[in-house]
């Protein structure tokens, strides 16, 4: 059976290199090949005539070179490992190649004090646009709130939005769980207190009832992925407020955080990640999951866009 690769997109970076550890892990834990992909950025930073001076061989990438080096001596475990060179911008090359992975990861990269520029644009762009499910491994050190959720042992975290379930990613945590024989962490948050306009009177809204119906609707989701990983151990969290803060709260510590991708919107069809999701890939202390919906996507309608978040 052809098994699709694992894809570590490097740069030579410590960040990147980062995120070749943990696919190389990934490649090993799935069975599965790793491709190592480097794209070479010249075309929009230089001029036609200066192009060909500075690209290199086609046979020759430093950075390809670099990342050989650092997997030699790996042993009979190590994964058949492939590497590819293309020339271009990385961030339109590298999305289109998850349609041929099952796994695309890459590394966090800052680039000055400023929340939005703490994750480098090529992870965003795959994010987004890859077919495939994208981890982001960010730096070591990031500080996050205390939360009851960060419990001993191996975790992974995963978000799950009632409103608009993402099947996808609860099949990815519960497998990727399994396979790092770990409880899986399922949150649900639901917004509270309830916001209305202020031309709009609020509603007597029960917090009880909202718990209880989110409750419900969490286990119904969760319980027939339950049923084919009955070895993995699952805690169900229904809890108030803000959702992207508690998942980043949870992800100290954690193996890996799960999150779905923005599903399409009628009138608005290109793809998007959701504010949750690009908020947990900002602050979150561990590696972030960002799995895409169902496909085909099906565009919302404007009923269910304004609640539906990844």
């Amino acid at each position: 059976m052809n098994t699709l690769p694992v894809i570590a997109a490097v740069d030579g970076s410590d960040d990147s290199l980062r995120a070749l550890d943990w696919a190389l892990d990934a490649a090993r834990r799935r069975e599965a090949p790793l491709r190592v992909v480097h794209v070479r950025e010249y075309g929009p930073l230089l001029r036609p005539e200066t192009l060909a001076a500075v690209q290199p061989e086609p046979d020759t990438d430093q950075v390809l070179d670099l990342v050989r080096d650092r997997l030699k001596g790996l042993g009979e475990d190590a994964p058949v490992t492939e590497y590819l060179a293309l020339d271009g911008a990385p961030a339109g090359l590298l999305p289109g190649l998850g349609s041929d992975a099952q796994l695309m990861v890459f590394g966090s990269r800052g680039r000055g004090g400023f929340a939005s520029l703490l994750l480098g644009s090529n992870g965003t762009a795959a994010a987004r646009d890859a077919e495939c499910p994208v981890v982001v491994v960010p730096r070591p050190g990031r500080e996050v709130h205390d939360s009851e959720l960060v419990t001993p042992g191996p975790r992974v975290v995963v978000g799950l939005h009632v409103d608009s379930p993402n099947s996808e990613a609860l099949a990815f945590a519960f497998a990727e769980a399994a396979r790092r024989e770990a409880r899986l962490q399922v949150l649900a948050v639901f917004p509270w207190p309830v916001q209305s306009g202020d031309l709009v009177p609020s509603p007597v809204v029960d917090e009880d009832a909202i718990e209880s119906e989110t409750r419900t609707l969490t286990a119904g989701f969760v319980a027939p992925h339950a049923e084919r990983h009955p070895g993995v151990g699952v805690d169900l969290y229904v809890l108030p407020g803000d959702a992207a803060g508690q998942l980043v709260a949870a992800s100290r510590g954690a193996d890996l955080v799960v999150v779905g991708r923005h599903r399409r919107r009628l009138l608005a069809p290109a793809r998007m990640m959701g504010s949750v999701t690009q908020a947990v890939l900002l602050h979150a202390a561990s590696p972030v999951a960002v799995i895409p919906p169902e496909t085909p996507e099906t565009p919302e309608t404007p009923e269910t866009a304004e609640t539906a978040e990844g």
